[in-house]
């Protein structure tokens, strides 16, 4: 079964995630640090009078943070139990579609891409993780089970 994605650069990889899973792409206005969060948590930004938790896909993959977003760092926005996220990645492809199921994640991946995607995906822009919400936004912990 064939489905839509977002196709996004994080640690020079590529990685999908499930478009029915994002709201848009826009450019952030200014992040607020929030004491005490998770660190791939990078703080709040505001959408339209909304509240956006900004979440960095590298750390929450446990690999080195990305630089620190500025005004305009453009990021998919994505639903996720109620709440919009808004993901720090190193770039934004293009949507595209899948081909066939997910297979099982290399052993060659690491870690941080074992636990947070679903597995890899064919699509018509070549291959790519396709990242779990649920692991990615639990942080480095998620999925340690």
């Amino acid at each position: 079964m064939s489905e839509l994605v977002l196709i996004v650069t994080i640690a020079s990889r590529a990685a999908a995630l499930r478009a029915a899973e994002v709201h848009s792409v826009v450019e952030l206005d200014a992040v607020v640090p929030v004491p005490r969060a998770p660190g791939h948590v990078l703080g709040l930004s505001a959408l339209r009078s909304n509240t956006l938790t900004v979440v960095d896909a590298a750390a929450a993959l446990g690999l080195s943070p990305a630089e620190r977003p500025g005004i305009g760092t453009r990021a998919p926005i994505v639903d996720h139990h109620g709440h919009r996220y808004a993901l720090v990645v190193e770039g934004i492809d293009d949507v595209a579609t899948t081909m066939g199921e997910p297979v099982p994640v290399p052993g060659e991946a690491g870690d941080g891409w074992q636990r947070a995607s679903d597995g890899l995906i064919e699509t018509d822009r070549g291959p790519a993780l396709l990242l779990s919400l649920d692991a990615l936004f639990g942080g480095a912990s998620a999925r340690a089970a």
